[in-house]
């Protein structure tokens, strides 16, 4: 079942480490993260993840069916470096003299290495890509292979982040494959996958930015800030589901995870273990979620496969969201 309806030359996508989802309209995802849930407010956020400099300037909806392309939160540790492009001098201008606003607390840093907090695009362009359309195709990236792959290394070495989730949803057939195969036995059916306390996730993300050639370095549109998420293995229970996860970093190894001083391969490979699925749970919800026109804190609701409606009760993220 595609996601995207994207053709490309299957061999070259595979060494530069893309995956080929499908349509996001139609059905639900094949063998990847392609769908969270992201409805924390940004002020919530900013506590959570202990931010020092907020440069979100307009803050997001609540998103409870996160697909590609679609904007999100990212946090990220950063220099502030306004000769980094004329868009972000522009940036850093405009939040000297935005403290009043809100966007600085007390004592936030204006300038100097600090972990901030972004809105980027769910797809990742690398820098060196002639088309923005091929982060459509760069959603996820493989723990396994992303320090080696030309479309990741750069990254993974400079730009690491962490996607804020409250959940995710990966699709099981009722005989309990995964593959639209020709032996599989009818419609897959929606998990949402969550931490048992209603927490929020952060999922291990590599960004990058873009530069548009065809603007003006003052354009608002000259950079294109986009991300992608690591995947690993699925353990435990949750690999009954689907065999693959979104690599998910505790808050102990979010400072490591985010140094951008730090740029070993072997250090950084070390931080990406496998996940534990330890205080992660799993319950059906209804087939809405599969088309991304779909959005609101119902699609969170425990759903029984075979019953004509919902049964009414929430998991313990959409109780904390709602």
């Amino acid at each position: 079942m595609n996601w995207h309806n994207l053709r490309s030359p299957q061999p070259r996508a595979s060494k530069l480490g893309i995956a080929v989802p499908g349509d996001p309209l139609s059905d639900q995802g094949e063998d990847m993260c392609g769908r969270y849930a992201s409805a924390r407010k940004r002020i919530e956020l900013l506590e959570e993840f202990r931010v020092e400099r907020d440069r979100v300037s307009e803050p997001l909806e609540p998103d409870y069916n996160v697909a590609p392309t679609k904007r999100v939160y990212a946090v990220m540790t950063r220099d502030q470096r306004p000769s980094e492009s004329a868009a972000e001098s522009s940036d850093d201008a405009r939040d000297a003299t935005d403290g009043a606003d809100g966007r600085f607390a007390a004592g936030e840093p204006s300038s100097g290495v600090a972990r901030e907090l972004r809105v980027v695009r769910w797809g990742l362009v690398p820098f060196w890509a002639k088309d923005p359309k091929i982060g459509s195709r760069m959603i996820n990236a493989r723990a396994e292979t992303v320090s080696s792959k030309p479309a990741y290394r750069h990254a993974f070495k400079r730009r690491r982040c962490l996607l804020p989730a409250d959940g995710y949803y990966e699709w099981q057939r009722p005989d309990g494959s995964e593959a639209d195969t020709p032996g599989g036995k009818g419609p897959k059916q929606p998990y949402f996958i969550c931490r048992g306390d209603g927490g929020p996730l952060a999922f291990a993300g590599l960004y990058e930015l873009w530069r548009d050639a065809a603007l003006p370095d003052d354009h608002e549109r000259a950079w294109l800030w986009t991300a992608t998420i690591i995947t690993t293995s699925a353990t435990d229970e949750l690999g009954k589901i689907h065999d693959r996860m979104p690599m998910v970093i505790e808050p102990a190894r979010w400072a490591d995870w985010l140094d951008p001083a730090a740029d070993d391969p072997a250090d950084l490979a070390a931080l990406l273990a496998p996940a534990a699925a330890s205080g992660l749970i799993s319950y059906p919800v209804s087939t809405t979620v599969n088309s991304v026109r779909n959005n609101g804190p119902e699609l969170l609701m425990r759903f029984e496969p075979g019953s004509a409606t919902s049964q009414g009760t929430f998991g313990s993220v959409a109780d904390k969201l709602l």
